[in-house]
């Protein structure tokens, strides 16, 4: 497998981080923006899209903070990782997203990265 180059985005998000949250760690959250369908079991998260499915494992998780996953067919040093974070002067919230993909990939998967918090904050009606 080759090396994959980590990277980060943020977006502003005009939510709670306790609603935000929903949306990122519960699979009817998920799937109201990230896949098609999306189920949880023992800790493994199965995400549909177009019929495909593919399993991550929940890696870490703090309460309206932070979901860390990893894609079970990739290698373990890799993850993807939403993170909300909240200005304590300003209450502004913003979602960081850390990932890793082929270097040739990461603009691609970058764009996909801001197609799905799109619709996401669409669907906050943020």
């Amino acid at each position: 497998m080759s090396e994959k180059k980590k990277f980060n985005i943020e977006y502003e998000i005009k939510s709670s981080p306790r609603i935000l949250y929903s949306f990122l760690a519960e699979p009817n959250g998920l799937t109201q923006w990230f896949a098609d369908d999306v189920s949880v079991r023992d800790q493994v998260y199965t995400f549909t899209w177009d019929g495909e499915q593919q399993k991550a494992k929940l890696l870490n998780v703090k309460e309206n903070k932070v979901v860390r996953f990893r894609w079970m067919d990739d290698d373990p040093q890799y993850y993807f990782e939403m993170e909300i974070m909240q200005d304590e002067l300003t209450n502004d919230v913003a979602l960081s997203i850390t990932d890793f993909a082929a270097e040739d990939a990461v603009s691609e998967r970058k764009l996909i990265w801001n197609n799905q918090v799109e619709y996401l904050i669409s669907v906050l009606g943020a």
